[in-house]
């Protein structure tokens, strides 16, 4: 008897386990796809990265219920130029851009090319409702909006940053504002409506997240969640203040309590999922745009090296992670490089009906390594340009990373055993870093100079403008 029942566990739970792999090997129909970005957050202000002050239980729910990118990349180390990245799923370097934007409404040039594709354009195309949330810093003029680059909705503001609480939003009109610092101003806007918000701007992202989720519960759809927090101004409600008064550190409290209402937040849209049962059909992938500037807003990368803006782990490994019940593994860590390229072409390649990109992504689609299906690693070489510093850096398959400055000297990483990038391995490894250095300059000859002038060239570009001064 006891043998019949072992013989009979065994059938049930080989089926139930051809049924887990067969479901993740076909294409699934047409899943929703969220993507929840942060800004500025540090690689360590997650539970899931091993955060112990700041307890994040929704974004670590995500992790739990999916995979944990521990190598996970995004394609340059400050906000513009790594959103655009992301959401064309190509370097930004190949369409020039290179560079944080300035802020200037009437410059159709200075976002992201209108020659370049979005993820949202070729799922609307695909019958899906979407929506941008929060922050854009894609271009200000008109003609780059989101409602102009495959949008349905939008709500949000469009420079690099804002002011948290309301009562400092005296700037009616996206158009009037004058420069970065002003933009940070400006009211809040649904689609092209000027709206008068009342709420701590993190709650009334994670407000209109939940809501377009409810409205389009019957029809796919993409939503694009783009909050503005842990970023500069440190700004948080005396509700999330009450709960760090453990943390001495003034910034590092604030920065908590920006962190805790992104969790709230993010908590909200992943009930609503559950709800409307709609967890299994929906794609959500969670990271930062880039590491945390941890000297700004006292955001924590562990042991990374450096931070926003350079090319050391700190400024481009991010808090990354990616949940698809029942269509990828659960409470797992993926160990091989990947780089927010691969969301766009993740979701396109797991969804039935679209049409192709325009042109070629960078990206690949992860599910096939996910589930075992696809051995090796996603990329063989990821690469990082800084074109007006004239930093490169290189990352392998393998974990070897080369770092190269502006006076062209190299160095090379093992970051299998020095996360931290402290010991160079160049002389000890001359022909590994000879080989990464030849294959980053091959790659730079796919590259384009920079299309627009953007913050640090701010005097420049007014005087070609032929402004002699800029109003702030």
């Amino acid at each position: 008897m006891k043998k019949f029942v072992s013989i009979v566990l065994f059938v049930i739970t080989s089926i139930c386990g051809f049924a887990q792999n067969h479901k993740s090997d076909k294409k699934p129909g047409r899943p929703n796809v969220i993507i929840i970005l942060t800004d500025d957050q540090g690689y360590g202000d997650v539970g899931f990265n091993g955060c112990k002050d700041i307890p994040t239980p929704a974004i670590d729910q995500i992790a739990q219920n999916g995979t944990v990118f521990t190598r996970g990349y995004v394609s340059y180390a400050v906000c513009g130029p790594s959103r655009a990245g992301l959401i064309t799923g190509r370097y930004q370097d190949r369409f020039g851009y290179s560079r944080n934007p300035l802020y200037v409404p009437n410059d159709p040039e200075v976002g992201l090319s209108l020659q370049e594709e979005t993820i949202a354009d070729v799922l609307q195309r695909t019958g899906y409702k979407t929506m941008a949330i929060g922050k854009w810093h894609l271009g200000a003029h008109e003609s780059l909006r989101p409602l102009k680059r495959g949008f349905n909705e939008f709500f949000g503001f469009l420079g690099g940053g804002h002011q948290y609480f309301p009562e400092s939003w005296n700037i009616g009109n996206a158009d009037s504002a004058k420069g970065e610092g002003q933009s940070y101003k400006t009211k809040i806007t649904r689609n092209n409506t000027i709206i008068e918000e009342t709420e701590y701007l993190t709650d009334a992202l994670s407000r209109e997240a939940v809501s377009f989720i409810d409205r389009n519960k019957k029809t796919p759809f993409f939503l694009y969640l783009a909050y503005n927090a842990p970023h500069t101004p440190l700004q948080a409600s005396d509700q999330y203040l009450s709960r760090f008064q453990h943390i001495k550190d003034e910034k590092r409290r604030k920065y908590a309590a920006m962190v805790s209402a992104v969790d709230d937040g993010v908590g909200r849209v992943m009930q609503k999922l559950k709800d409307l049962n709609l967890e299994e059909n929906t794609m959500v992938f969670f990271l930062s745009d880039n590491g945390g500037p941890e000297s700004d807003n006292a955001s924590d990368n562990g042991l990374l090296r450096g931070g926003k803006g350079g090319l050391f782990e700190g400024g481009i490994r991010v808090p990354f992670a990616m949940q698809w019940t029942g269509h990828v593994p659960a409470n797992t860590r993926y160990d091989k490089p990947v780089i927010s390229l691969d969301i766009f072409s993740t979701a396109i390649a797991n969804i039935s009906g679209t049409t192709p990109p325009t042109k070629k992504l960078d990206g690949v689609d992860l599910v096939p390594y996910l589930i075992g299906r696809q051995k090796g690693t996603p990329h063989d070489q990821l690469f990082w340009r800084q074109f007006d510093k004239q930093n490169f850096a290189v990352v392998n398959g393998d974990g070897q990373k080369l770092f190269v400055d502006k006076d062209g000297k190299v160095s090379l990483y093992d970051l299998n055993n020095d996360v931290a990038e402290q010991n160079d391995k160049a002389v000890v490894s001359e022909k590994k870093a000879k080989e990464l250095d030849a294959k980053r300059k091959l790659w730079e000859k796919e590259m384009v100079k920079p299309a627009f002038l953007g913050l640090t060239q701010e005097a420049e570009y007014y005087q070609k403008k032929g402004i002699s001064t800029k109003l702030k």
